[in-house]
């Protein structure tokens, strides 16, 4: 045999190799979510530097390094608990479990070796309220929310309290106190998820209908989260200026707040006034996320001046 045949027929399992570890590799970072890991990690990033520095940065790192970890394990879990309804939507059948391209066993160890590889990190490095509240935080997410998608719109809320942690964890394992700045970030990002997620029950209400999860829009009907979603814009309108009335932020703050989110309620109002459908549902949705960025941004710069 020639030496180009033996290289060739060597390199052939070599490259199926490969191949085959990019792919697992690919599908287990699908399993994390990595879009809802990252807004993790950056509002735990941005809760962290609202306090006062300086900052360790081997505390900064492992931080949000538990974080991630922590999120892409109630991630994995939740799809683990999720893959039969996950099959019925569009949106998710082609999902790691769903699709097939994942053994459901193999899930639930990622689920529970992140969390639990994120947890250690945080209990070494965060302090012990910070890993008290992630602790929490997991908890909500994969024995209480995830469960009740399939009870009724109360898992909006539910699902709402570990969402909205994150910058408040990241703000608490950098002081060890959770304070007003810390009762500010949470409830910023506690209301800022409700018109969110609702916009979403909008423009996705026939695949949650068909895959029986009953969020608003299934269980009460388009009108009833219209309103809602209006009802929420102003209520974060509100959440938003209240560091103002607790003597935090200023003027820049105070401008930033006001402007983007007056227009994001405004934008709701109007779709609300006039019954819209999924189109406007889905720039509420797109638009709260820059907003969020904005409004936390501004308000970490304006507790550091």
């Amino acid at each position: 045999m020639s030496e180009l045949g033996l290289s060739s027929e060597l390199s052939a399992p070599v490259s199926k190799v490969e191949g085959g570890a990019r792919v697992l590799l690919s599908t287990c970072f699908e399993l994390a979510k990595p879009r809802i890991t990252r807004m993790v990690v950056l509002t735990t990033g941005l809760g962290i530097f609202a306090a006062p520095g300086p900052h360790d940065w081997l505390h900064v790192t492992m931080t949000l390094l538990g974080m991630a970890l922590v999120v892409a394990g109630a991630n994995a879990l939740n799809m683990f608990i999720e893959r039969d309804s996950d099959g019925l939507m569009s949106r998710t059948r082609a999902r790691p479990l769903p699709s097939g391209r994942m053994q459901p066993e193999v899930a639930l160890a990622l689920g529970v070796g992140w969390s639990l590889l994120g947890l250690v990190a945080m209990a070494h490095y965060s302090g012990v309220l910070a890993f008290s509240l992630a602790v929490f935080s997991l908890l909500a997410y994969v024995l209480l929310y995830t469960p009740l998608k399939r009870v009724g719109p109360i898992s909006l809320y539910v699902g709402a309290v570990p969402g909205a942690l994150p910058p408040a964890i990241g703000y608490v394992s950098a002081t060890g106190r959770f304070d007003r700045v810390a009762l500010c970030l949470f409830l910023i990002m506690f209301v800022w998820q409700l018109p969110h997620f609702l916009a979403i029950a909008l423009f996705r209400v026939t695949e949650y209908e068909r895959a029986g999860l009953q969020v608003m829009s299934v269980a009460r009907g388009l009108p009833a989260t219209r309103r809602a979603m209006v009802l929420f814009a102003l209520l974060l309108l509100f959440v938003t200026l209240l560091p103002l009335a607790v003597g935090l932020g200023g003027t820049t703050y105070a401008v930033i707040a006001t402007v983007s989110g007056t227009a994001f309620a405004i934008s709701a109002i109007y779709g609300g006034l006039r019954q819209a459908g999924s189109r406007w549902a889905r720039v509420i949705f797109f638009g709260s996320m820059p907003h969020l960025v904005l409004v936390l941004g501004a308000f970490v710069l304006s507790v550091q001046s």
